[in-house]
């Protein structure tokens, strides 16, 4: 199991395919594995651990 967003969630393979099953727009996006920020150009490669905390942080529009 990972934390995903602080809920329980699935291990996944990669960062890549816990971005698409869970619908997140890539260009929208920032993403955070265990404190660490993740290049946008890394997310298809970076490894998903069992244990593993992620945050992913959605931008806004508006004004």
């Amino acid at each position: 199991m990972i934390t995903l967003n602080g809920k329980e969630n699935k291990t996944y393979d990669n960062l890549n395919e816990l971005l698409r099953e869970n619908n997140f727009r890539k260009e929208r996006i920032a993403v955070e594995i265990n404190g660490v920020i993740i290049k946008k150009d890394d997310y298809e490669i970076t490894p998903i651990e069992d244990g593993d905390t992620i945050e992913v942080v959605a931008f806004m529009g508006g004004g």
